[in-house]
């Protein structure tokens, strides 16, 4: 098991790579517009109910279709017109909106039985992976690809220190009834971690890091750190939520030894809508 999640990481890790050393952005676009895509059907998978889960490719598909239109449109036409006011304007800011208060309110009510809230679990398991999406997009169009591993950075870096901070001195468990491995000691070791990387990455030229010091000053890129953690965090129990609703281990097993992409990507999904809003890359 450990040989494949190895194996299985160092081939995502080279694919990522090359397409980051790429001389043009489409193939890193086209990887995050597939894992968007299968990221959805995932989520639909551990949202819908049993009797309606031939729904979710269809849905996945339909999601998908949209990106491809939206990143065929704008790289003719550039992040201009009605799309990109309609998605970055609207959609990215309710699905920050959604985050920080729907996702982080099912979590804390940590009701974990049964499937609820269907209705609103299927439209975000569009609408999330979607502005997510549109917000690595327009962060690789208008920053370029250092800005955006500097993000991705400081997710790994966030969930690395959250893992051994919390294995080291975890005691008072994070949210028992959703996920009873994390921890309170995780989650500050996570958040600090955090905030170390954004002030560090400061005098990274191109970083997402540099371009909030110098937005918002040292001492306020330390505090968005610890908030750009705290919602990956949640973005991280909302997906066991949904997977302990669902009564499985992985969203799927599309990378083995890993589980699904979803769960790969639970994390990255509330912070790239994030990380734009506090960037403002589309308007770039």
């Amino acid at each position: 098991m450990l040989k494949q999640r190895v194996i299985t990481a160092i081939v995502l890790l080279l694919i990522l790579g090359a397409a980051m050393l790429a001389p043009v952005q489409w193939p890193l676009l086209a990887i995050f517009g597939l894992l968007s895509t299968l990221a959805c059907w995932e989520w639909q998978r551990l949202s819908l109910p049993a009797d309606q889960q031939r729904w979710a490719w269809p849905i996945a598909a339909l999601a998908g279709s949209l990106i491809a239109w939206l990143s065929v449109y704008w790289q003719i036409g550039g992040l201009h017109g009605q799309a990109a006011d309609l998605v970055y304007r609207a959609l990215v800011p309710a699905i920050v909106v959604a985050w920080l208060l729907g996702a982080t309110g099912l979590v804390l009510q940590g009701q974990a039985q049964h499937r609820a809230q269907t209705a609103f679990l299927c439209t975000m398991g569009v609408a999330a992976p979607v502005a997510a999406w549109a917000a690595l997009y327009a962060l690789l169009q208008g920053r370029g690809v250092v800005y955006v591993l500097s993000v991705l950075v400081l997710i790994w870096v966030a969930d690395i220190a959250a893992y051994f901070t919390g294995r080291a001195f975890g005691k008072a468990k994070l949210a028992p009834k959703v996920s009873p491995g994390k921890t309170w000691a995780g989650a500050f070791g996570g958040m600090a971690a955090a905030a170390a990387w954004m002030v560090g990455s400061g005098f990274w030229p191109g970083s997402f890091g540099a371009d909030l010091v110098a937005r918002w000053g040292w001492v306020a890129t330390a505090v968005l750190g610890v908030v750009l953690a705290a919602i990956s965090i949640v973005g991280d129990l909302f997906e066991s939520l949904l997977k302990r609703r669902a009564g499985v281990k992985d969203s799927s097993q599309l990378l083995p030894g890993h589980g699904g992409v979803y769960d790969r990507i639970d994390a990255l999904l509330p912070v790239a809508p994030l990380a734009l809003l506090l960037g403002g890359a589309w308007l770039s």
